[in-house]
């Protein structure tokens, strides 16, 4: 039992860690817009400070969902439901990525 809650909690930190970032990116006051993608610049955009708000928003909700999809890691040992987390964090993965893509980067984008 002790492994499986060790890795729980170490799962539940970085899901929290998630949730802290889009907070701090929801709440920003900074004219600069957060960045999505690591070491990438961001596109130009018209409303800094929606962005920013959307951004936190996926943020968090990425955050939340990566926390819950972690609770089959306090199942039983050689359990079959080890696989919810690790197809899990995949798949919200590709939907966070899909939803900035599609939804917030167009939306926020300078119109040429």
């Amino acid at each position: 039992m002790e492994g499986r809650l060790i890795a729980f909690v170490i799962w539940v930190i970085i899901g929290v860690l998630f949730i802290v970032m889009g907070i701090y990116d929801f709440n920003s006051k900074k004219a600069k817009p957060f960045g999505f993608w690591a070491n990438a610049e961001v596109a130009p955009i018209e409303d800094v400070k929606g962005y920013n708000r959307a951004l936190g928003i996926l943020w968090c909700v990425y955050g939340v969902l990566f926390t819950l999809i972690g609770l089959p890691l306090l199942d039983g040992q050689n359990s079959g439901l080890i696989i919810i987390p690790i197809l899990g964090a995949m798949l919200i993965s590709i939907a966070a990525m899909v939803a900035y893509v599609v939804g917030i980067e167009p939306q926020y984008r300078k119109k040429k």
